[in-house]
């Protein structure tokens, strides 16, 4: 083992001479080499991997003083009796999601056994045919699937729980029982997501044989009508002072105020911003392009001077170097990716901290504010579609509800006159 650590000391200046000493003579030692070097590549500092170099050779010291010599008794049973260990001011951030690399390395050397599997209860085995027939039968996009198999599942685990799943017991009123259940827990839009999956899982049934009679039509239809709300924008001059309050002194808000600024500017959506590439901007000749959700679609849009500066500046001062091809990625490590749910996240923190009274927070609302200033400018509804990317004119015709000037021409005047 000692010629693994002078080997360190030689080709690997980032870990400190201390660090590898903790851990000479350890059976983890051969293995730790590696790790660090994932750990660099998602930007972590030569300090911050010292230290989980260190909590490494505590933990090792920690299995060998409880006769867990042999690392094919590592488990995450194990890491979790040493983080419960750990509590108090040893417990740190950071420490658990260390651990759980080090047994995935392990197990993908064959020093570890795999993970045993529970295996699938009767519902979800069902459930993999349903995916199965989605994906293959239906063409459904996988966001699509992900969100049916929730709906399903949870109506075939409130009949038949985890025991057999004798879909010939199964009747229509508790089908119609099920559906009157859910509208009274749960709101409108997730009620009728609901009753759309049950139609669907009834249609595969009767596909698949289980089911000689089309039930679907007779699920019970869910009152709800599009389009009937109202825009709500930013109030006027609000883009403006929440972009003015992003402080592009630091990293994290130039990264901030280019998000905010191409959800300002040009009315992407926040899954749109999280999947940019670094690949879809072209710099030569000013363009942009937007990734679609479903499918392998995508819209080419001009990139505004102001915009373009700002992803420029970023790029340049603030990004981390890292592998990842997504434009915005975690400021501090690992360097992922940004999710939808943290780019509007990041859009709710801007209004908030620009003191912004909304109706409503988030990535969105900056679409709506786009497309009632276009209003207000006196673009046409086709204009607005054009560039929100809408592919149902109804969508933008949402918008005609908030033109007040074109209503007003079309206001009836009260008999006998106004008072």
């Amino acid at each position: 083992m000692a010629w693994v650590v002078s080997w360190w000391v030689k080709t690997t200046p980032f870990i400190s001479q201390k660090s590898i000493e903790v851990l000479h003579g350890s059976p983890l030692c051969p293995f730790v080499e590696r790790l660090v070097a994932l750990l660099r590549d998602q930007g972590y500092g030569r300090c911050t991997v010292n230290v989980h170099v260190r909590l490494l050779a505590r933990f090792q010291r920690w299995l060998i003083q409880r006769g867990y010599s042999d690392l094919s008794t590592l488990n995450e049973e194990l890491i979790a009796s040493f983080l419960q260990f750990l509590r108090g001011p040893d417990r740190k951030r950071g420490q658990k999601a260390l651990l759980r690399r080090l047994l995935d390395l392990l197990r993908q050397e064959g020093v570890t056994p795999p993970t045993t599997i529970s295996p699938p209860t009767p519902v979800q085995l069902l459930i993999n045919e349903y995916q199965s027939f989605l994906r293959k039968e239906i063409g459904l996009a996988d966001s699509t699937i992900y969100s049916y198999l929730g709906h399903a599942h949870r109506f075939l685990v409130d009949r038949f729980g985890t025991g057999p799943v004798d879909l010939r017991q199964l009747t229509l009123a508790e089908v119609i029982a099920f559906v009157q259940r859910t509208a009274r827990k749960y709101g409108q839009f997730f009620t009728k997501k609901t009753t759309c999956v049950i139609r669907s899982l009834l249609r595969f049934l009767r596909y698949r044989g289980t089911l000689k009679d089309d039930w679907a039509a007779s699920v019970p239809a869910v009152a709800y009508w599009r389009l009937t709300g109202l825009p709500k924008p930013l109030p006027l001059g609000a883009v403006q002072k929440i972009l003015d309050g992003i402080d592009q002194t630091n990293a994290v808000g130039r990264r901030d105020y280019a998000i905010l600024i191409l959800l300002a500017d040009l009315g992407l959506r926040a899954g749109e911003v999280a999947r940019l590439q670094l690949e879809d901007i072209d710099w030569d000749n000013a363009h942009l392009t937007v990734r679609a959700r479903k499918g392998s679609g995508c819209a080419r849009m001009p990139l505004p001077r102001d915009a373009g500066q700002a992803i420029a500046q970023y790029l340049r001062d603030g990004r981390p170097i890292c592998n990842c091809r997504n434009v915005f990625v975690r400021i501090l490590p690992p360097h992922s990716q940004l999710s939808v749910t943290e780019v509007s996240k990041r859009a709710r923190v801007a209004i908030k901290r620009a003191g912004v009274q909304s109706a409503r927070t988030g990535a969105h609302i900056f679409r709506h504010s786009l497309a009632s200033e276009m209003l207000r400018q006196g673009a046409s509804l086709d204009e607005i579609g054009h560039v929100l990317r809408h592919k149902d004119v109804e969508t933008t015709a949402l918008y005609a509800k908030v033109d007040l000037n074109a209503l007003r021409r079309l206001a009836v005047p009260l008999p006998g006159g106004a008072r």
